[in-house]
């Protein structure tokens, strides 16, 4: 397999491209990863340009500023009022997320909710153990919801009773398990 891409990626430097250009399967990605290669890295391009020279609308750094001291409701009704869906914050992460092939769950209880980040593709099991190794160790089933789903419904009870729940976000573990 390392071979095959090695062979795909061996005119990539030649031709002035970088090797993350090459089309390559999951499994070829895999065989050259201990590599490092250079070119091989995800990049975003972030850049400070004058609102002139933008293509779509986008917001200053002086409004960037303001909408962190804004509560939510006001800050998506201002970004809205400016034609903008995002804030350049918002659409930063997304794209690093995007890029590094990494995903965000949420788990939420009476006192807190909180955002967990984990790679793209991993198992419900595996996504448990991030909070603790115990959990993917005697993973039994998570109950989940759609985080739409659940701000709409107010409660995982009332998601459960709108029947928008799939085995609720509530770890259950075996604790005996070595």
């Amino acid at each position: 397999m390392e071979r095959s891409a090695l062979d795909k990626i061996q005119n990539a430097p030649m031709d002035g491209k970088p090797a993350r250009s090459v089309a390559l399967t999951y499994l070829e990605k895999n065989a050259v990863k201990h590599l490092c290669l250079l070119t091989m890295k995800p990049i975003i391009y972030v850049a400070k340009v004058a609102e002139s020279d933008l293509a779509e609308p986008g917001l200053n750094p002086h409004v960037e500023s303001e909408l962190t001291e804004l509560p939510y409701e006001e800050r998506t009704e201002f970004l809205e009022s400016l034609g903008v869906g995002e804030s350049g914050l918002g659409n930063l992460i997304r794209a690093t997320y995007s890029v590094l092939g990494l995903l965000a769950y949420f788990t939420s209880g009476e006192k807190e909710t909180k955002a967990w980040t984990i790679l793209a593709g991993m198992t419900a099991p595996q996504a448990s153990g991030v909070i603790h190794s115990d959990f993917e160790k005697g993973f039994i089933r998570a109950e989940t919801v759609a985080y739409d789903d659940f701000v709409a419904a107010g409660s995982l009870a009332a998601a459960r009773e709108r029947g928008v729940v799939s085995f609720p976000l509530v770890f259950r573990f075996n604790s005996r398990v070595s």
